[in-house]
């Protein structure tokens, strides 16, 4: 198995993210080769609650230009993980 912190990158601190937190969803920044159930336990084991359910979609990365020089931002993955009732992880 991989190392949780390799799988999970960082918790998403985004208005999107702090609308689902009453209902008890997080988002996460994590590696773009990471499955459902590798997010499930890495979240697990890292703050130590119990997930319900996990959902992922993969992000394009967009074009910018910097003066003359065109390039592109990364592709990424994000995940929005729901908890178990009860459960909760501190954001601050």
């Amino acid at each position: 198995m991989r190392d949780p912190y390799s799988i999970v990158i960082s918790i998403l601190r985004t208005e999107k993210g702090t609308h689902l937190l009453p209902i008890n969803k997080y988002l996460f920044w994590v590696e773009k080769n990471a499955n459902k159930l590798e997010i499930k336990s890495a979240v697990e084991e890292i703050y130590k609650v119990k997930v319900k359910k996990v959902n992922t979609t993969a992000v394009r990365g967009k074009n910018k230009r910097v003066r003359l020089v065109e390039g592109k931002t990364p592709d990424w993955k994000k995940a929005i993980v729901t908890l178990k009732p009860g459960e909760k992880i501190e954001v601050t």
